[in-house]
Parts: C-alpha cells; sequence; structure tokens
C-alpha cells in the first residue's frame, strides 16, 4: 500500500509504503528510502515498533544527522580527507565530517527522492545519481529493493550499475530499540574475531586487530553498552548469499534481531551523540558493510565498480522472540 506522506519545499511528493506479511508491518518513505517504523510482537504478543523515526516528513527534515532509517550511498561511513586513489587519478570529494566525507557527502542518497514501484511482498526504490553528484566519478544507476520474507524478516536487496569507475558501499542506517526505552542493555552476539581500529577521526588506522581480551569482542552474546562507533571484521567474509552473523537481543520484551548479509563488516554505532530528540542509547545501529576509508586501504576489501560489473548487496534483519 502507497500513501502520500508529504511535500517538500520545490512541491516533490513523498510517498511511504506499508509492507506486511507474517504479523510484521514496515514502513518505507521514498525520501532516502528510509526505514520508518518496524512493528513486530514481543513475547506476549504485544506489537510495537522497533526502529528509531518520526511522525512526519517535517522530522526527517529537521533532524538529518542521525541519518535514521535512511539509504546510505555512494559510500557507507567515512572517506579521509575526503579523497581517494582510483586508476592512477586521485578524486576530490566535499567534506561534510571536518576534513572527511560522511556516508556520501552532504547530499548523499539519505536526503533524495526515490521512485517507486511494487513487487511481490515488498517495493523496489530506485535512482540514477548523476557523474560527479558529491564528487564521485560515474553515473550510477540503483536500486534499493525491501521484501518481507515468508517469515516476516526484512530483506534489504542493493543493486548498481556504472559507466565509469567508481566506488559503491551502500548500507541501511536503521538505529533498533527493541524495547522501545534505551538500547544499552540490549545483548549483542557477533561472530567477528576482529575489528579496523581508528584514530581520533574515526578513520581506520589500516590494522585489522584481534577482539580478544577487548571491549570489541561480541562472540559471546553480552550487553552492548555504550562508546562505540566502530567497524567489527565479520569472520564469513565477503559472500554471495546472505549468512547469520549474528543477534540483537532485548532482555526485557524478549524481542530478538538477527542478523545476515553479504556484506564482510559491521559498524556498531550505539547512538551516543544522536541529539534532541533522542537520547544518548535510544538506539543500536547495525549497519552492514565494507570497511570504512576502504579506497585508502588496498589491504581491505575493494570497493571499486566498473562498468559491464552489477554490484550486489543484501542484509535480512529476522524478527523473533525468546525467554
Amino acid at each position: 500500500m502507497s500513501e502520500l506522506f508529504g511535500t517538500l519545499s520545490d512541491g516533490t511528493r513523498v510517498h511511504r509504503w506499508t509492507l506486511e506479511r507474517a504479523g510484521v508491518r514496515v514502513r518505507i518513505l521514498t525520501y532516502g528510502g528510509i526505514v520508518q517504523s518496524v512493528e513486530v510482537p514481543d513475547r506476549d504478543g504485544r506489537t510495537a515498533n522497533v526502529v528509531l523515526g518520526f511522525a512526519d516528513l517535517d522530522g526527517y527534515l529537521a533532524h538529518p544527522e542521525p541519518f535514521l532509517g535512511a539509504v546510505i550511498g555512494r559510500y557507507a561511513n567515512r572517506i579521509a580527507g575526503a579523497r581517494f586513489p582510483l586508476d592512477g587519478m586521485v578524486y576530490a570529494l566535499e567534506p561534510n565530517d571536518g576534513p572527511n566525507s560522511l556516508h556520501g557527502g552532504e547530499r548523499g542518497f539519505d536526503k533524495r527522492v526515490w521512485d517507486a514501484e511494487p513487487v511481490a511482498h515488498g517495493v523496489r526504490l530506485t535512482r540514477v545519481s548523476p557523474h560527479g553528484e558529491e564528487g564521485f566519478p560515474g553515473r550510477l544507476e540503483v536500486a534499493v529493493t525491501y521484501t518481507l520474507d515468508p517469515s516476516g524478516a526484512l530483506r534489504i536487496g542493493y543493486e548498481a550499475v556504472t559507466d565509469a569507475p567508481t566506488l559503491v558501499n551502500l548500507t541501511n542506517h536503521s538505529y533498533f530499540s527493541l524495547g522501545g526505552g534505551n538500547a544499552g542493555g540490549h545483548e549483542l552476539r557477533l561472530a567477528a574475531s576482529r575489528f579496523t581500529p581508528v584514530d581520533a577521526d574515526l578513520i581506520p588506522t589500516g590494522a585489522l586487530d584481534d577482539v580478544t581480551g577487548s571491549r570489541f569482542d561480541f562472540r559471546a552474546a553480552r550487553k552492548v553498552g555504550a562508546g562505540y562507533d566502530h567497524n567489527l571484521v565479520l569472520d564469513k567474509g565477503v559472500t554471495d548469499t546472505p549468512v547469520e552473523v549474528g543477534e540483537l537481543r532485548d532482555p526485557a520484551s524478549g524481542r530478538v534481531l538477527t542478523v545476515a548479509t553479504t556484506e564482510p563488516g559491521i559498524q556498531l554505532y550505539t547512538a551516543d551523540h544522536l541529539g534532541d530528540p533522542f537520547a544518548p542509547g535510544d538506539g543500536v545501529a547495525l549497519e552492514t558493510q565494507h570497511f570504512p576509508d576502504s579506497p585508502n586501504h588496498p589491504d581491505f576489501p575493494g570497493t571499486e565498480l566498473r562498468p559491464g560489473v552489477t554490484y550486489r548487496s543484501e542484509t535480512v534483519y529476522g524478527f523473533g522472540v525468546r525467554g
């Protein structure tokens, strides 16, 4: 089902699509490809929204920085110095995080209105990112498809093609709050034996450090706590199909979120600096991705996309209850 959600100052209409299956209801906006809400039951069958969002379009326009629920691109996370080398050239991007580029620039995919069409059990969003948008080379045709599978899991599939060599690293920036309150007490498990340490600007040093004995070790489930904005290196690496890599659980409500992905990393962000109207720790973001600043680290999994090749990535967020 599609309905008008609001209108931008230039007259562009924003629509909201509602998907329902197996007791799960998800609402998707054409503005930013935003996951506005995900309603799932708790252990007692009581349904509530488990992602952070706003009730109207004005809320998203007034508070763009948290990137609530949005599609992030062309490049999720940070690129150091807003510059990267590709095929012997150095490309300069628009810095929007001090000297660095963050989440695709000042007006990335999260602030664009996408075209939408229905598909079986979901909606397919598309847009064309022109050559030079935010400094990225190549004309990029992008599609993001949201579907609910028979169990009610939210499946997000990404595809892109380009007419010139470029970078692509797409993700979704939903913040999960499985109990409806502060998420600091949620328990997290991730199959990640390494992480990418960062400098003061949250740029990876290039090392892949062992999590053993550190606060980054979530191989056994434990409380998330606060103070995370880091990429964890998934043990499975890049895969052709989604592989389950972990879960987030709220002991109070019994709700469980499982994560499966084709991506090699997850950015764990505990939302310590969300700002008004949210409090620190109100949500936990689990952004499936290639690593931050990969173009400037040849040893990291590559993020280049070339003509004739289709970029594909898929992440599945499953919902259940336990305990």
